[in-house]
């Protein structure tokens, strides 16, 4: 019989560079234990956070390496795309149409009165 409410676990690595010893331990390897670990139930999300890291400047041939090659490093260890669901986050609209409206109807006034907002 299947969970009314199944856990979901999302989780992203933002495509900066080669993954490096400090992802492996303090994320990435933990998400390969989720898929042990966790009931077959649990609905495991990653992704590959592309949105996030224009925030530096870089030239476009640039990301897009960056991006594959944090895909492969995430199959490299040992990610499996049968039991978890991979994708980059420029691959949903929805990502950048809610920042959009969001940023129109949340101003930092707004924003500074709540307590779990920091600047």
């Amino acid at each position: 019989m299947p969970k009314l409410n199944p856990r979901v676990i999302f989780s992203g690595i933002q495509p900066t560079g080669v993954p490096h010893l400090g992802n492996y331990v303090g994320a990435l390897r933990q998400w390969v234990r989720l898929q042990r670990s966790e009931d077959a139930s649990t609905k495991l999300i990653y992704s590959v956070v592309d949105l996030h890291a224009i925030t530096m400047p870089q030239p476009p041939e640039q990301l897009r390496r960056r991006k594959r090659e944090a895909l492969a490093a995430l199959l490299a260890i040992g990610i499996d795309p049968e039991r978890a669901t991979l994708f980059y986050q420029s691959s949903v609209p929805a990502h950048s149409e809610l920042m959009w409206i969001l940023s129109c109807t949340a101003s930092v006034g707004y924003l500074s009165r709540m307590t779990q907002w920091k600047v």
